[in-house]
């Protein structure tokens, strides 16, 4: 896997000044010594060289700032799969040695036994030994200029290689270390809040259209409507990554919460805005633009920082909501469907996944709403679930006006299920949900035909949903949801949800 994706003499020439023993080790690869094993050896010995030998304990070498950036480039200058490779063999050979961890554990009694302060050296030793090695790599890297940014990247080809490998214990080690330092340093405070304009820089404003992954943007007016009137674009930036946004939101500022994105990105440019018109704030797309950060926690604090500038701003605000997709909520409901249709053929009921007293999985379309199906798509001889799957999957159900009308009731109500029942570990399946629900939000109102384009089509058939911040009540929200796993929900939203039926159908009344 390594022939022809690594150059070992180019290798040699460039760090070898710095490498002790790379020039022994390449002649040994002349010899028959094989790449792979070159390959390693050579990463294991740059690594040890800047973290320094297992046997130096806590006292830590004084590295050369330049063998910390030479190791930096050569990770730069290698193939995806040499990476991989760099991050296996780092991950595995520095990190926590469980030895040491069991050996510091074992001195903890007889050390509580002698005296208060034994004890407390002892569990300095214990907290020592549970820091891995790669820990110091970080931190030396952490300390170059782009260093940082160095680490956001390595995090993100980590994330890459863990979806692609099935268990790796310590590459999720290795990720879960990393994410926990990134977390210390793009924490709410060190991050800079910025409003970008249509003045802004050019390299700015391309990344901003480059990185938005909501709602693209299909050409330079999508981008200059975005930042024009009537709408806000704020992003993070950070001191390590001063002209690299971490996250952006962008803000549609109307006189009520708007039902549908057509409306928003698709309205013309304005010259210039009506205050005593401005009464709400829409937040209708955010993205979180390094994949290395994942997990680390921006959004919600964008989205706090940015209420209290638009408030600054319009002091007559008082409504603030989202306008969000629902990524998933098509591709579950075709899962649903295909358990039903499975159901179906093991027993051999022709009632599964409709109304019926047969029936023990909650009902997906009644007998009613299935009839219509299969006579607007004039497939009467075919199971009209199959007939259903298939409209789903290829979009051909938003081709008729009929069928339009006729999937309404039953994707709303379905929806509403998927976003205020279904679960995962006791919170809402849905990533988007989880985050506005996180921040204190209330699951507010689910709009029909909201987003028409091909991608809303696909990921939600059309549905969009307000999350709507009322925020004397956020933090209440959001302590309920984390501890109690309570969803705060609007009644239509209940109503909805009911009506998809199923065992844990909500019941009484919303607190709104």
């Amino acid at each position: 896997m390594f022939q022809g994706g690594f150059s070992w003499q180019k290798l040699r020439k460039i760090y070898a000044h710095n490498i002790s023993g790379l020039q022994n080790s390449a002649d040994g690869a002349e010899s028959g010594v094989s790449s792979p094993s070159m390959f390693t050896a050579t990463i294991s010995q740059m690594v040890t060289e800047i973290i320094g030998p297992k046997e130096a304990g806590l006292k830590k070498p004084t590295i050369p700032e330049g063998k910390t950036r030479h190791l930096c480039d050569v990770y730069n200058s290698l193939s995806t799969e040499d990476k991989a490779t760099f991050l296996r063999v780092v991950s595995q050979q520095f990190g926590t040695d469980h030895d040491e961890v069991l050996k510091a554990a074992e001195g903890l009694p007889q050390a509580k036994e002698k005296s208060e302060g034994a004890l407390l050296k002892a569990e300095e030793r214990l907290q020592a030994a549970l820091v891995p090695r790669y820990h110091d790599l970080f931190v030396q890297i952490g300390r170059l200029e782009g260093g940082v940014k160095h680490l956001v990247d390595m995090r993100a080809d980590t994330l890459d290689l863990l979806s692609s490998v099935k268990d790796s214990a310590e590459l999720r080690s290795f990720s879960s270390c990393l994410r926990e330092m990134l977390s210390h340093w793009f924490s709410a405070g060190l991050l800079h809040l910025q409003r970008i304009t249509w003045e802004s820089s050019c390299d700015i404003l391309q990344k901003i259209s480059e990185y938005e992954a909501v709602h693209p943007m299909r050409n330079w007016s999508d981008l200059k409507r975005r930042v024009g009137p009537y709408r806000r674009c704020f992003i993070f930036t950070h001191s390590t990554m001063p002209r690299e946004p971490m996250v952006v939101l962008h803000t549609a500022l109307t006189n009520q919460i708007s039902d549908n994105i057509q409306t928003i990105v698709s309205t013309p440019i304005l010259d210039e805005e009506d205050v005593d018109n401005i009464n709400t704030a829409i937040f209708y797309s955010i993205t979180s633009t390094q994949k290395g950060l994942q997990g680390v926690e921006l959004g919600n604090y964008l989205i706090k920082r940015v209420v209290r500038e638009l408030q600054a701003e319009f002091p007559k605000m008082t409504q603030f909501s989202s306008l969000s997709p629902i990524p998933g909520f098509r591709d579950w409901l075709v899962g649903e469907i295909n358990k039903v249709l499975g159901s179906t053929e093991s027993s051999s009921s022709e009632d599964s996944g409709v109304d019926g007293p047969s029936s023990t999985a909650p009902t997906l379309l009644t007998s009613a709403e299935l009839q219509k199906v299969a006579e607007i798509a004039g497939k009467e001889d075919v199971s009209p679930l199959v007939t259903l799957k298939k409209l789903l999957q290829t979009n051909q159900w938003m081709g008729a006006e009929s069928m339009v009308e006729v999937l309404k009731d039953p994707l709303m109500r379905l929806c509403a299920r998927y976003l205020y029942l279904e679960k995962r570990r006791g919170y809402a399946v849905n990533p988007v949900a989880n985050f506005h629900l996180r921040n204190g939000a209330v699951l507010w109102r689910l709009n029909w035909q909201a987003d028409t384009g091909p991608r809303g089509i696909s990921q939600s058939c059309g549905v969009m949903v307000n999350y709507r911040y009322f925020l004397g009540d956020t933090m209440r929200n959001s302590q309920r949801y984390m501890e109690e796993q309570h969803i705060e929900a609007s009644q239509q939203v209940i109503d909805l949800a009911q009506a998809a039926g199923g065992a844990d159908s909500p019941a009484g009344k919303s607190n709104l």
